[in-house]
């Protein structure tokens, strides 16, 4: 399902305004690509990076298209692991954050 416009805008303006919100839009789209749920979390990662930094800003930061970065995280996109980690971690740098994995046993 294709996300209409006004519904990106709110993201953006809300990211824009609370903290609180963005650091857990990048939680939430860490924790799903952790559990499996990689195309969900790819979406939440997209949001994230079109309500924070922006894909130009990204691509000059890794010296990559944008079309590119835009497509590792396309419900198609399948980016290597080192280019995932590599914008994630960047993206936990800009935050100010350190997203940690914890192992909790299952009931």
């Amino acid at each position: 399902m294709a996300l209409t416009k006004d519904f990106k805008n709110t993201i953006q303006a809300r990211a824009q305004r609370d903290p609180a919100f963005r650091k857990a839009l990048l939680q939430e789209g860490g924790e799903c690509l952790l559990a499996g749920d990689v195309d969900i979390g790819k979406a939440v990662m997209r949001d994230y990076i079109n309500a924070t930094i922006g894909f130009k800003e990204l691509s000059r930061v890794f010296d990559k298209s944008s079309k590119s970065l835009m497509r590792m995280f396309d419900p198609k996109g399948n980016p290597q692991a080192n280019n995932l980690f590599a914008v994630i971690g960047y993206l936990q740098e800009q935050e100010g954050v350190h997203l940690e994995v914890k192992a909790r046993k299952v009931a």
